[in-house]
């Protein structure tokens, strides 16, 4: 007969005892026969069993069939059997679950051939594919991803009890994504070669929003004061951007830390969340939240002591703590003032030092005394400081923009401010700066800079469009890391409609080693200015400069700048008054020697896209003695980043000029005139049409300069475009005038625009509305321009 032993039955009698257990429908005489039944039917299977146990033998040989996916030796590897062993009755069922447990098989049978025992299986079935439809606000990729962390993906074995799983992983998903009406229709679907696809279908419905939130228990502040800050909010007008008013578990959890860090920083030491209430509308588009708090009393602040190894006397940490007794007390002081004191200590070498604020508590008298404990560990310093990731970029150009140096103390400041100062110089995409340990020292690390280089050489070019002008063209091609040296050269031509301009360049910002920069410049430009928006009259302009910068601090520096011009004037058919004077008094070739001396500031985080940060710059530029034409130009611009909520960032500008003459020349000539309306200045007016106007009714510029900004930056839509595109609203106001400023005459203007990162360079769009113009100005809203790189 053989040794034979069928595990279905244990598993078809479990199965059916739960469904009729769990069945309302019968009653309690069929629950009775049904267990009668399976009791006697196990019963015999029992008796039957008896003489198999008797029947043990000892295995020659283990064969394996009915495989067709899964190979015998992963069968081999989780039988609990090998040759020479005995098999009796007791040990044929632990056969027969650890094959069971592995998942791989729905049914499993052992059966004896004379000292052979031959282990009969039946494969589930493998999923050869998962499609799933209908999804819109989740990828595909990303529901595929919580499937296959419940055990559902393409190539994995299929088990019918996972398919509740797979409904339960979606709602989760969904329900994150406040899709609380999501349906789902499941299909399996058999196929070749013992395998299914699988097919779910999806219904989303309608996201449902947060219609209200109620704080209950709050008496010293109002609703709209506790819940300033909170990620979840009752919808907006731009909620379908932001997606405030979309619920979810992280982000109220977020928003209760936020209440309870309000109370903590004004004093009310045994704040409390008591609950929290979350409440679906039977239609499930409305979700209502209460949250439950108790406020607590007022504690003040008590004494202030600084304990363990100070290092330094303990009047030079005083000064970093900002609490004073008999305020209320505040948690974000106390943390603010330990990163002070952590802060200090690192830029002493000790990195890894360790301040703890110990509070200790006065319940009668509501005073918290606050004692800081120092342990500043051991001095660390840098042994090595290794470059990766610069294929182009030459290891000194990196090296010279640090401020950590090896063989010294490690400072976290420095290394963040050589961090920002790589970032700053424009041929990095990416730069990161770790510390690892150095094997078998306590107290020294490596630094490991990590760049990622993008094309620092760039082909240039604005497009732009008017009915009186037509197509314009510019273009020009600049390498700021010539051949990997951090050198730049730029060689441009302008080719527009109203303007030719070629140009050579070359600059070193490190030509001596302490950071003196010096550069040289020859160029050549004609420009007709009639089309330019301006009067009617061109100039040839020839110039060679040379220029030097010094280093003040790691953020200012001071240039100086000597060049020789040469400018010849050429009037047109119909010159207005204004330039007719000006040549009679001056003549029309001019031979000039000028001098500009600047002083620069910047401290973005980045020379692209900044989000923090602030750029200023004064320039004085003036002709000396000896050129044709005496004058002078003061300028001062001024930018300021300041980062908001959720990748927000605010800048605010000004830019202003003024310029005059000395010595013989009576007045600024006009072609040194400031000019606004355009992209740079304000944006809805056209360009240089802004301000004075000559005798014939176009610009003719004027010598002061007035204008200014307000924009928001936000990041697009979709989080994989934050690197690569800004958004932006914008407020531009601003003119220029002759002799005095009438604020009367500022314009204003409004609208939006966007920055795109592209493969073929930086293109920029804005479209602006004027908001004050008259019928004097030149409107133009839709503004474009465009780059390329290599």
């Amino acid at each position: 007969m053989g040794f034979l032993k069928n595990p279905g039955f244990g598993c078809n009698f479990q199965v059916s005892l739960y469904n009729t257990a769990s069945s309302k429908k019968r009653d309690n005489h069929q629950i009775a026969m049904h267990i009668a039944r399976y009791f006697l039917v196990g019963l015999l299977s029992l008796l039957l069993a008896m003489p198999v146990v008797a029947d043990s033998f000892v295995v020659k040989d283990i064969r394996v069939e009915g495989l067709q996916r899964i190979s015998a030796g992963t069968v081999f590897n989780y039988l609990p059997v090998k040759p020479g062993d005995v098999i009796d009755g007791q040990s044929a069922p632990q056969i027969i679950r650890a094959l069971y447990k592995t998942g791989f098989f729905k049914d499993v049978r052992l059966e004896r051939d004379g000292q052979v025992l031959n282990v009969v299986v039946q494969e589930r079935p493998a999923i050869a594919r998962i499609d799933i439809s209908g999804n819109k606000s989740i990828e595909t990729e990303d529901l595929k991803k919580g499937l296959k962390d419940i055990g559902l993906a393409e190539g994995r074995t299929f088990n019918r009890s996972v398919l509740d799983k797979i409904e339960q992983e979606l709602r989760r998903q969904f329900f994150n994504s406040g899709k609380y009406g999501v349906q789902l229709q499941t299909e399996v679907t058999p196929l070749e070669r013992n395998r299914v696809a699988v097919k779910i279908k999806i219904q989303e419905g309608e996201t449902a929003r947060i219609r209200g939130i109620n704080i209950i228990g709050n008496k010293a502040f109002e609703d709209d004061e506790l819940m300033e800050g909170f990620q979840s909010r009752v919808g907006g007008w731009l909620a379908w951007f932001t997606k405030e008013d979309q619920y979810s578990r992280q982000k109220l959890a977020g928003d209760l830390e936020l209440i309870k860090s309000f109370y903590l920083d004004r004093g009310y030491l045994n704040f409390s969340v008591d609950s929290t209430q979350v409440t679906i509308s039977p239609d499930k588009k409305g979700i209502f939240i209460a949250v439950n708090v108790s406020e607590g009393d007022i504690y003040s602040i008590g004494d202030i002591k600084i304990t363990g190894k100070l290092i330094v006397d303990a009047e030079e940490y005083f000064p970093l703590i900002h609490l004073r007794r008999g305020e209320a007390f505040s948690r974000r002081k106390v943390v603010d003032s330990t990163d002070r004191i952590t802060g200090k200590l690192s830029e002493m070498g000790y990195a890894f030092a360790n301040v703890n604020h110990i509070p200790e508590i006065d319940e009668e008298n509501k005073t918290v005394s606050i004692t800081y404990f120092m342990d500043p560990g051991k001095r660390v310093y840098v042994r090595r400081i290794a470059i990766k990731g610069n294929a182009r970029t030459r290891d000194r150009v990196i090296r010279r923009e640090m401020r950590q140096m090896e063989s010294t103390w490690m400072s976290n400041s420095k290394l963040m401010l050589s961090r920002e100062r790589l970032r700053r110089l424009g041929f990095f995409e990416d730069v990161t700066v770790e510390t690892p340990a150095v094997p078998g020292t306590t107290d020294m690390m490596d630094v490991l800079v990590t760049v990622k280089e993008k094309p620092s050489g760039s082909l240039a070019g604005g497009l732009g469009y008017s009915g009186s002008q037509g197509v314009s063209f510019t273009a020009s091609i600049t390498e700021d890391n010539f051949l990997g040296t951090g050198k730049k050269v730029t060689l441009a031509a302008n080719t527009s409609k109203y303007n030719t301009r070629y140009q050579l360049s070359y600059f070193n910002p490190y030509a001596t080693i302490d950071g003196i920069s010096r550069g040289f410049n020859l160029s050549y430009q004609q420009t007709d200015f009639n089309e330019l928006n301006i009067a009617n009259y061109r100039t040839d302009t020839s110039e060679a400069s040379v220029n030097y910068g010094v280093p003040l601090s790691d953020f200012n520096r001071i240039r100086v700048k000597f060049a020789i011009q040469n400018i010849d004037l050429k009037l047109g058919s119909l010159p207005p008054l204004e330039i007719i004077d000006f040549v009679e008094q001056e003549g029309d070739s001019y031979l000039n020697f000028k001098f500009t001396g600047s002083w620069n500031h910047d401290s973005r985080d980045s020379a692209i896209f900044p989000t923090v940060g602030t750029t200023q710059s004064f320039s004085a530029v003036t002709t000396i003695p000896g050129s044709d034409l005496q004058f002078y130009k003061l300028s001062y611009r001024y930018r300021q980043y300041v980062p908001l909520y959720k990748r927000f960032v605010f800048s605010a500008k000004a830019d202003v000029g003024y310029g005059g003459s000395y010595g013989d020349t009576n007045i600024l000539p006009f072609f040194e005139n400031y000019f606004g309306g355009g992209e740079k200045t304000v944006r809805g007016f056209k360009n240089n049409t802004l301000g004075p106007r000559d005798s014939t009714g176009d610009p003719i510029g004027g010598n002061i300069k007035v204008m200014g900004g307000l924009e928001l930056f936000s990041p697009p839509p979709f989080a994989k475009l934050e690197s690569t595109v800004r958004m932006s609203v914008f407020f531009d106001a601003g003119n220029v005038f002759q002799d005095r400023v009438e604020f009367d005459d500022i314009r204003y203007s409004a609208g939006v625009g966007v920055t795109w990162l592209s493969p073929m360079g930086a293109m920029t769009l804005s479209y602006g509305v004027p908001l004050n113009d008259t019928g004097y100005d030149d409107v133009e809203n839709f503004q474009f321009s465009f780059g390329s790189i290599f």
